[in-house]
């Protein structure tokens, strides 16, 4: 046997490139061919079949690198593929971005017959969905009723009689919130059953779905999954004007349902497989059926909160019917507006208390008169996320699995209930000391239609515990309580420096502490004294803060809690401890801080 055959020249798996590739090959075929093919050079006919096997193994590498790596989340680069990743890991796509922000409006109401204030008949309520422009032509919608007859809006005389000087008409300034876009509708025509069904939304800027409904009436509703088959839904509150809640928070099984899967720039609603009818009715977790069948015993099974039913059809296909879809879309560029700019009035829905009582030529005028403006710039990031945003909001979304399991979580999930079912301005979940099982105790706090700290009401109450349910760890106890309001009032003496006007030095010093307690502090958070004196300080005019006392204020039109303010500051006098069940507040500014500048 020759030394030729001998030698074995092992095949270099790592050359995947065209131009390895084809030296490999020139290589083989001169050691293994030499008489058959002898002219390599550019031109011939042996050089063109290797410069093509070689681009064939050139793509074909690219294609299984290509394939290999979007096959994980990792390695993803296509922004279609990451996504798929990031829905089977429990990732929603939430489409194009909106912006949200606040708005004022004012209404012009007739004056009651004495001529003193408004006439409250004739102050309307501004629905939710009412759409308002820009000057450059970007739209907005309102998020929530706007109540113009709330006692914290602002009345001022607007129009008076020429003759007596008699107000004619007041001037009601109310505040709402607005989301970037506007409502639109879309029909869609559905044929013969299929399962799974998929149907696509035409317009590229959709962001939510508002509601999709059939030619024959149903309804179906938007899930996280298909095979869940409980919602909450917004039942109107009966007792609203004494708990200040509007709505209750009621879970209902549903049997028509859908999934919205989205891209970088198309929408697909997905439906289920079944065809059977349902009814939609409320939750009830004692007539769940349990799979004992024709057996004399019964297993235990796992058990999911959001699936009560024992139907695997993942909900009804509609079939030759046309369905009605209602969403919103965004602006398609920049949704941001600077000041002042959000001033038209489009499309504006109102509701007056037994308008059948009222004066039609008044009430028209009270519907004309809205004017609006943006006080502060609405703005947003109104980009798309990149493929790399993407991927961090999905590693951070899987560890969660839609679960609250740290205090925090708890905290997060409380803010995040709607307004519309009680307003929990303050949230706090400590570990209870007294229980060895996970029993925590979440002291929340609620506000009055002033602004005001105030206990949080049983609707409110209910409405959290139904809230919290469906995200809530099996082995967590959770004993929703009251924290304990304790008002405070400020003393400060001030020097002021040669020249400076005292009285205007005074008023200057009190805006500052004012500024400084515009929003409420946090359940357990501690009062420092020592940044009221830097406050003060920073005040031009200023020579030297003298002295700042925090004082307790209770009984009367204050909280009842009493509070030994000396016994609960801390030895060098720098802060106020403050219990972790309690929250500290300054309830009126105006006359609770009280100075001196001498």
């Amino acid at each position: 046997m020759s030394d030729d055959q001998k030698k074995i020249v092992p095949i270099d798996y790592t050359h995947r490139e065209f131009q390895t590739i084809r030296n490999d090959l020139i290589q083989v075929a001169e050691r293994l061919y030499p008489d058959s093919f002898r002219d390599f050079s550019e031109g011939s006919f042996g050089a063109m079949m290797v410069d093509a096997v070689a681009y064939v193994a050139d793509q074909l590498n690219f294609y299984l690198d290509y394939n290999v790596n979007e096959a994980f989340l990792d390695t993803a680069y296509q922004y279609d593929n990451i996504v798929r990743h990031g829905r089977a890991l429990g990732y929603k796509n939430r489409g194009r971005p909106s912006t949200f922000g606040t708005v004022s409006m004012y209404v012009l109401v007739p004056a009651s017959a004495t001529g003193i204030g408004p006439d409250l008949r004739y102050t309307p309520i501004l629905k939710r969905g009412s759409r308002f422009s820009t000057t450059s032509g970007l739209n907005f919608v309102l998020t929530a009723n706007v109540d113009f007859a709330a006692p914290q809006n602002a009345i001022v005389a607007a129009r008076t009689n020429t003759i007596t000087g008699a107000p004619t008409y007041y001037a009601v300034k109310a505040y709402g919130n607005v989301v970037s876009g506007h409502f639109t509708r879309e029909q869609i025509k559905i044929g013969a059953f299929e399962r799974f069904k998929k149907v696509g939304i035409s317009n590229p800027n959709m962001s939510e779905i508002i509601s999709i409904t059939d030619a024959e009436g149903n309804e179906y509703y938007e899930v996280d999954y298909l095979s869940q088959d409980m919602i909450f839904r917004e039942v109107p509150n009966m007792n609203f004007k004494n708990d200040n809640v509007p709505s209750i928070l009621k879970p209902y099984l549903v049997s028509r349902k859908f999934v919205v899967e989205r891209g970088r720039t198309n929408t697909v609603i997905q439906f289920g497989s079944g065809k059977a009818a349902g009814t939609n009715v409320i939750a009830d977790p004692g007539a769940v059926a349990m799979d004992i069948y024709g057996k004399d015993y019964i297993t235990d099974t796992t058990f999911d909160p959001t699936r009560l039913s024992e139907n695997e059809s993942y909900g009804i296909v509609p079939s030759n019917t046309t369905l009605n879809v209602v969403y919103r879309i965004t602006n398609p560029t920049n949704s941001n507006a600077a000041v002042g700019t959000l001033n038209e009035v489009g499309n504006s829905v109102y509701e007056f208390s037994n308008p059948q009582d009222l004066d039609s030529g008044l009430m028209t005028e009270v519907r004309q008169s809205l004017e609006v403006s943006n006080e502060e710039p609405i703005t947003g990031n109104v980009s798309e996320l990149t493929s790399g945003e993407i991927k961090r909001k999905i590693f951070d979304t899987f560890p969660t699995q839609n679960r609250a399991v740290t205090q925090a979580d708890y905290e997060n999930l409380s803010y995040r209930m709607p307004e519309k079912f009680g307003a929990v301005k303050r949230c706090s979940v400590q570990r209870d000391p007294d229980e060895r099982k996970r029993n925590l105790n979440m002291y929340i706090m609620s506000i009055d239609s002033f602004g005001h700290l105030m206990k949080a009401n049983n609707s409110i109450k209910k409405n959290l515990k139904t809230w919290l349910n469906q995200h809530r760890m099996i082995n967590d106890t959770i004993d929703i309580l009251d924290a304990h309001i304790i008002n405070f009032g400020i003393q400060y003496i001030v020097r002021p420096k040669t020249g400076v006007d005292k009285y205007d030095l005074l008023e200057a010093c009190t805006q500052a502490l004012r500024n400084k307690f515009q929003t409420h502090a946090h359940i357990g958070e501690h009062l420092s004294i020592a940044e009221l004196y830097s406050e003060l300080n920073r005040v031009s005019g200023v020579l030297e803060v003298s002295q700042v006392a925090i004082v307790n204020k209770a009984g009367a039109n204050y909280s009842a809690v009493s509070f030994n303010i000396n016994e609960n500051t801390a030895p060098d006098g720098s802060y106020v401890i403050v219990p972790k069940n309690a929250v500290i507040e300054l309830k009126f500014p105006a006359t609770d801080i009280k100075g001196k500048v001498k």
